[in-house]
């Protein structure tokens, strides 16, 4: 249903397809079809595969495809996060403390293409921030190849717990109304958005069907594309910070890179002298508040370190988006920063730059140059 909403706002399916090219995963395409739940006109996209693709996957596979393939970092970056949190919830559900859990029906290579797809369908939009209404619980239960389980299922129970999400009755409070939210939406929404509903000027909205069509209501994910005007916003973040003489630049550089994955908003490290005047490291990384202890146990784990001090800090924001512009060495993305609902600034992507540097023989420095003009005219001029 995320998919089909991703399509619905805009986003070619072609794109995804060209994704599920680029992870090297053969017999799997997304077909886009439009139709209508209720009175609700929108469209309905299916995983379709041939005998191919009828394997079983493990979560260490689905990690290893992504991180392999040619998609932009922070595609694989953010589809890797949503692994993660699903090898998190199904090792509690079984009880494990290590190891692969055993993923049933998430085993399919569906969770795969959901997944990436859906982060490249959100990055595809120009989506930088993601919202989510409380989530419909379902009732009933669901027969599954664990056996027959109660809705919502364990792992999606799991999923929620950890996100702290909110959860609503089924609508009309229907006695048996089954799965509204499978695991693997779970993840990704408790992943990659925040449970709160800001004021939005709507742009676009999606509608993505479900396959089934209910008389009791419209089964519609419904997905509104918008700008939020109130200008700079405050965030709510923890920084944490520990000195540490005794580990090595590359373990240093492994933790930073980690922390960035976990969700980290940024990580630097500052040069120090501890006692008896060594030259020593701060690290200090800066999250959101509900990934403090997370981030607290990395850096424990990953570093010589035996203490980390926390503290919380606020700091404002600028909005962003990031936008396809036409220029004369090709399309580019850039980054705009919006300010009270008015582009004053862009930022040319340093990988599409240097992609065009090499492909075109020209010097790094005039490619960002020539991008950064035409992209300021062509956007900043108009608003």
């Amino acid at each position: 249903m995320l998919l089909g909403a991703i399509i619905d706002a805009g986003t070619p399916v072609g794109n995804l397809n060209d994704a599920i090219s680029s992870l090297g995963v053969s017999g799997v395409r997304i077909v886009a079809k439009q139709d209508t739940r209720g009175g609700v006109h929108g469209t309905h996209a299916i995983v379709e595969g041939d005998d191919s693709s009828r394997r079983s996957y493990r979560l260490e596979d689905f990690t290893r495809i992504t991180e392999s393939s040619s998609l932009p970092d922070s595609v694989k970056e953010r589809s890797t996060a949503i692994f993660r949190r699903i090898r998190k919830a199904e090792q509690q559900v079984h009880r494990q403390t290590e190891g692969e859990p055993h993923l049933g029906e998430l085993g399919s290579v569906d969770t795969l293409v959901d997944v990436v797809c859906s982060v490249v369908g959100l990055e595809a939009l120009g989506i930088d921030r993601l919202y989510c209404s409380p989530l419909p619980s379902g009732s009933g239960v669901i027969k599954t190849s664990h056996g027959t389980l109660p809705v919502p299922a364990p792992a999606t129970s799991t999923l929620l717990e950890l996100a702290h999400a909110p959860v609503q009755p089924p609508p009309g409070n229907i006695p048996d109304a089954g799965e509204m939210v499978t695991p693997t939406g779970a993840a990704i929404v408790t992943t990659l958005a925040a449970f709160s509903q800001p004021s939005l000027s709507i742009e676009k909205t999606g509608y993505g069907l479900g396959t089934r069509n209910p008389d009791a209501y419209p089964n519609v994910l419904v997905m509104r594309i918008g700008w939020e005007q109130e200008g700079p916003h405050a965030a709510n973040l923890s920084l944490l910070e520990t000195n540490i003489d005794d580990s090595t630049p590359e373990v240093l550089a492994y933790a930073q890179e980690r922390l960035f994955e976990i969700g980290a908003r940024d990580v630097w490290f500052t040069p120090i002298q501890m006692k008896k005047n060594r030259p020593a490291t701060m690290l200090s990384a800066l999250v959101p508040a509900d990934l403090e202890s997370d981030a607290a146990r990395l850096i424990l784990r990953e570093t010589s370190t035996l203490g980390v001090r926390v503290r919380p800090v606020s700091r404002y924001e600028a909005d962003r988006k990031v936008i396809n512009v036409t220029t004369t060495l090709g399309r580019v993305s850039v980054k705009t920063k919006i300010l009270d609902g008015a582009m004053v600034a862009v930022t040319p992507e340093y990988e599409d730059c240097r992609k065009i540097a090499l492909d075109k023989g020209l010097p790094l420095q005039d490619v960002i140059r020539i991008v950064r003009q035409e992209a300021e005219e062509a956007l900043l001029s108009s608003g």
